[in-house]
């Protein structure tokens, strides 16, 4: 064993060890009792696990009539893992007055206990610059929930969700404090991970901020559309007050800036060459559907609205889950495919879509509808059975006439 080699152990995000340069790889699933028993010891390492405590975790639910064997049995097994895994011969575990530690003449270093560590000698530091350099390198160690593959475990869950809320508490504390100092460059950078790691969390905010801060307003609006997009296509909500107060001053402040001819055509512009119907927000919809109702007026152009409802193939509403949202995602492009360039939609429920069909008539909606199912149902005969269609002419839709339904 050479002298300078140390066993790094991760926990935050996932479990894995380091043996100098080289990854432990074990034989046994990362969620097996063994595996597991080894996790324990190294996450108690500092102050050991009682044998009471350790069957409890291990064999708490399991009514085998001899735990304790199972657990000598286990301790056997895992010592010979570790070596064939290629690790020095060592004891690694020892009993003390019942109590099981980790123990080896490597230096380990564990994510989650350097962690606990840094967070806590900040709480205690009064310079605020070195307190967020403690909390800086805390968060760093941060890769995600504690133990995930472990996640139904009582004992990693009550760990996750105490570390979660150590992690949030100071990351706020880092971000406000950097932006008070200004240093939008490092806040964006630390809101920018911690966005990727948890989506839908909202710290999207301080990203946005950042943006702003640095004067890149038309990024941080960028930022708001793909959170936006992102939490109705998968929560079915709309972004929260602050964020859409952002919004508001993005938008106050980019039409404040004067721009010449040739830059705002090309930010009008699509990017790239687009078939298909043109997707836009449910905020857009709404206003290109006023902007379309007013012109009709003038000159008398046939538009129709469509409904198109996802069911359970029995015309009732399908339950939220995976399935509906794999037959919305390909609801979704079904329609583009089956659409004109010049026609548009937009996701306005989870399972409804909305159509604007422009220059058509009643007898073409049902051809539309037609290509729309033949489409959707490619890959899956039986999905033909599970869309419902309810049309009407924009006028009508304005008169209050009735709509036209029908089923697939």
């Amino acid at each position: 064993m050479c002298k300078n080699e140390v066993l790094k152990v991760q926990m935050l995000g996932g479990f894995s060890i380091m043996y100098g340069d080289r990854l432990i790889t074990f034989k046994k699933n990362p969620a097996s009792k063994l595996m597991q028993l080894l996790q324990l010891l190294l996450y108690k390492k500092e102050t050991g696990i009682p044998r009471k405590e350790l069957i409890e975790i291990l064999y708490g639910r399991g009514g085998l009539s001899d735990p304790s064997n199972n657990l000598r049995v286990s301790i056997h097994r895992l010592r010979k893992q570790l070596a064939e895994a290629g690790l020095p011969e060592e004891e690694y575990i020892k009993i003390v007055n019942g109590v099981y530690i980790w123990s080896s003449s490597v230096p380990t270093i564990i994510d989650v206990l350097e962690f606990q560590s840094l967070t806590e000698k900040a709480k205690d530091e009064k310079n605020p610059e070195k307190k967020a350099e403690l909390q800086t390198k805390a968060l760093e160690l941060y890769q995600g929930d504690f133990l995930p593959k472990l996640s139904g475990e009582d004992w990693v869950l009550l760990e996750a969700v105490k570390y979660k809320n150590e992690y949030e508490e100071t990351l706020q504390e880092v971000l406000e404090y950097l932006e008070r100092c200004e240093n939008f460059e490092e806040m964006l950078r630390l809101s920018a991970d911690t966005s990727d790691l948890y989506p839908f969390d909202e710290w999207q905010c301080y990203k946005i901020e950042a943006l702003m801060g640095m004067e890149r307003d038309e990024e941080a609006m960028q930022v708001y559309q793909d959170t936006s997009r992102l939490f109705f296509e998968e929560l079915g909500i709309q972004p929260s007050e602050r964020m859409i107060h952002q919004f508001r001053e993005m938008s106050k402040r980019i039409r404040n800036v004067p721009k010449a001819m040739p830059d705002i055509k090309g930010g009008l512009q699509e990017k790239g060459e687009e078939t298909g119907a043109y997707y836009c927000s449910l905020p857009s919809f709404i206003d290109g559907y006023r902007l379309i109702r007013r012109m009709i007026e003038r000159n008398g152009q046939s538009v129709y609205l469509m409904l198109c409802t996802l069911t359970d193939g029995n015309g009732n509403p399908m339950e939220s889950g995976s399935k509906l949202e794999r037959m919305s995602g390909e609801l979704k492009l079904a329609i583009k495919r089956s659409l004109r360039k010049g026609d548009s939609y937009t996701q306005y429920s989870v399972n409804q879509f909305l159509i604007l069909l422009i220059g058509t008539n009643e007898e073409n909606c049902s051809l539309v509808s037609d290509r729309i199912t033949t489409n959707f149902a490619e890959e899956h005969k039986y999905w033909k059975n599970c869309i419902e269609y309810y049309v009407s002419s924009v006028i009508d839709v304005e008169c209050g006439a009735p709509k036209i339904s029908f089923r697939a």
